[in-house]
């Protein structure tokens, strides 16, 4: 069974970049769809993006569309989430999750492994 580890949240001004990494252990990491999910406080979380097995499919929710990117490097067995133009709403605990699937897109619902998460907070 694979198992993810989020790495790089951070305090960062609005406007300012950061780039959060997933790093899987197990193997095949490339059978498994990533998702960068956010949740903040008070609020339900949130699909944010997703890749596919093989990186070649991508998706976005519209609040960030533009801003963020997702990839993946299978032979590091990890995937990141390039955030960049920063704003206070982007403030949340951002969670990395994967399912083993050659579907895609895939259903929020449809992640089941998960990581700790890693917090981002924008404020100046």
């Amino acid at each position: 069974q694979l198992q993810v580890l989020e790495s790089g949240g951070d305090l960062v001004r609005p406007g300012g970049s950061l780039r959060l990494s997933c790093t899987g252990s197990g193997h095949f990491f490339d059978y498994y769809a990533i998702g960068w999910f956010r949740q903040a406080p008070g609020k339900e979380r949130e699909l944010v993006s997703s890749i596919s097995g093989f990186g070649g499919d991508t998706r976005y929710a519209d609040s960030v569309k533009g801003r963020f990117t997702i990839s993946r490097d299978n032979n590091k067995d990890t995937a990141y989430l390039q955030m960049d133009s920063l704003k206070p709403e982007d403030t949340a605990m951002y969670y990395c999750a994967a399912v083993r699937t050659v579907l895609f897109p895939v259903r929020p619902e449809k992640f089941n492994i998960w990581g700790q998460g890693t917090q981002v907070t924008v404020s100046s």
